[in-house]
């Protein structure tokens, strides 16, 4: 993507109208277990005309969900959320706490559900703004004022103790990063501030039982770029180099692991193996070059073995087909994982890399894809949609009486060149490849994006 091109094109154009339609028309069967519903966020502005330079993270933000409940897709709806400038455009009052001190900026990155409660993400020091059910903004939210300022993109939960933990940085005195966590009723129980005088970019993070995962990596703020003509102000900083830190979980010093040069968006998984703290991502071996959002190379999954003993980290490729936004059973997060899964989602891609990042030895034929992995057996299967189709992340559910880490469905958003939209498409993660279980289809076209959850009804 050059410098100087809208990223709000082809499939990130924008939509511009909000809808809710009722009884989705759907093929195949949805299963009984799942109750609640697909979310799914990611950047859309409401003028892509309007002056300035327009870049893909800092779009204003619009959820899409899809309630599922009984065997039936009961409603979609998608909705701007409610940030300052958002509610200014569309001629509304501003919604509680948008006109915090630390900036209002629209949380485009994720959408999670946490202590009964729906909140959408982004990070760089901005609050999560809290959704209704149906999604509607609440308002920006500090937690019950138990939040010291800003939140992050990427937090984990912890399947054990159902709490929160997350990385925050600030672009205000960002010389650290903090550790946060948030209890399961929705409270702010540590927030731990960590020296980084590099002033890192961190947009992920990972969890092992008795470590918490810090990136400071070789993308770091720039503290003299010009917004007008840098909107997202970070830069490659190779010189800087790159470590990788465990801090214990109710400690305050982290112990640095040295890495190649590098940037990552976003973790697989990570999990303790004796002294051993296995961490799976993807890797980026060059992002942020010049003004634009790029990267001459294209990501790959790879694994840090960090050893508690020796003090060394040992760097390992398991896969090396371009591919993003990996997922693994929510169950297994901190603990040792056979399986995660990854998008080739060419959208993405593309935009984060050079025009010809698919070219070559592409994992599929035609289209986009996901990816499963099997660590284990060092192997991976690939399920293609087809020419035309794009897709992103996948969302891992288990069913209800899971046996197996495989035994679930996966909930991913495919846009149907043939009817013009996108279809939810319900997959059995065992018979990955086989005929979808579901498939659930759209009123419109979802335009590419981020990440999403499934956030299960109350029980």
């Amino acid at each position: 993507m050059p410098a100087t091109g809208n990223p709000f094109t082809g499939a990130y154009a924008p939509v511009r109208d909000e809808v809710t339609v009722y009884d989705l028309p759907v093929t195949g069967t949805i299963p009984d277990d799942l109750n609640g519903r697909y979310l799914r966020n990611g950047p859309n502005p409401i003028d892509p005309g309007a002056p300035g330079r327009p870049h893909l993270f800092a779009g204003t933000a619009m959820v899409h969900a899809v309630r599922l409940r009984g065997g039936r897709a009961k409603w979609y709806r998608n909705r701007w959320i409610r940030s300052a400038a958002v509610a200014e455009a569309l001629g509304e009052r501003p919604r509680p706490g948008a006109a915090v001190r630390i900036g209002d900026v629209g949380p485009n990155t994720h959408v999670i559900g946490h202590a009964d409660r729906t909140f959408a993400l982004v990070e760089g020091g901005f609050r999560p703004y809290e959704l209704s059910y149906e999604i509607e903004t609440v308002g920006a939210t500090d937690f019950g004022g138990t939040l010291p300022d800003g939140f992050a993109a990427h937090p984990k939960l912890d399947p054990a103790t159902g709490e929160l933990h997350a990385i925050t940085w600030q672009r205000a005195g960002c010389d650290r990063l903090r550790h946060v966590v948030i209890s399961p009723y929705g409270r702010v129980v540590r927030a731990a501030d960590i020296p980084a005088p590099h002033m890192p970019v961190v947009h992920d993070m990972a969890l092992t039982p008795r470590h918490v995962v810090v990136y400071d990596l070789s993308v770091t703020v720039d503290p003299v770029s010009d917004v007008a003509r840098k909107p997202f102000p970070v830069m490659w900083n190779e010189a800087r180099g790159a470590r990788v830190g465990l801090l214990p979980r109710n400690g305050t010093e982290v112990r640095w692991f040295d890495v190649e040069p590098c940037f990552v968006f976003h973790t697989l998984n990570a999990y303790e193996d004796g002294h051993r703290v296995i961490i799976d991502v993807v890797r980026y071996p060059r992002m942020f070059i010049g003004s634009a959002l790029n990267s001459p190379d294209s990501p790959t999954l790879d694994r840090w073995e960090l050893d508690t003993l020796t003090g060394e980290a040992k760097e390992t490729r398991l896969d090396d087909r371009p591919q993003e936004f990996p997922a693994v059973n929510p169950a297994v997060i901190g603990r040792a994982h056979r399986y995660g899964y990854s998008a080739v989602a060419s959208a993405l891609l593309r935009a984060l890399g050079p025009a010809d990042a698919l070219d070559g030895s592409p994992p599929t034929a035609s289209g986009d894809a996901l990816i499963k992995h099997d660590v284990s057996q060092q192997s991976t299967v690939v399920r293609a949609f087809g020419d035309g189709h794009y897709t992103g992340e996948a969302a891992f559910v288990p069913t209800a009486e899971a046996r197996a880490e495989d035994d679930g469905y996966l909930l991913v958003l495919v846009f149907d060149p043939g009817r013009g939209a996108t279809d939810l498409v319900i997959l059995s993660a065992e018979d990955f490849t086989g005929p979808p279980v579901a498939t659930v289809h759209l009123p419109v076209r979802v335009p590419a994006g981020f990440h999403g959850s499934w956030i299960p009804d109350p029980v």
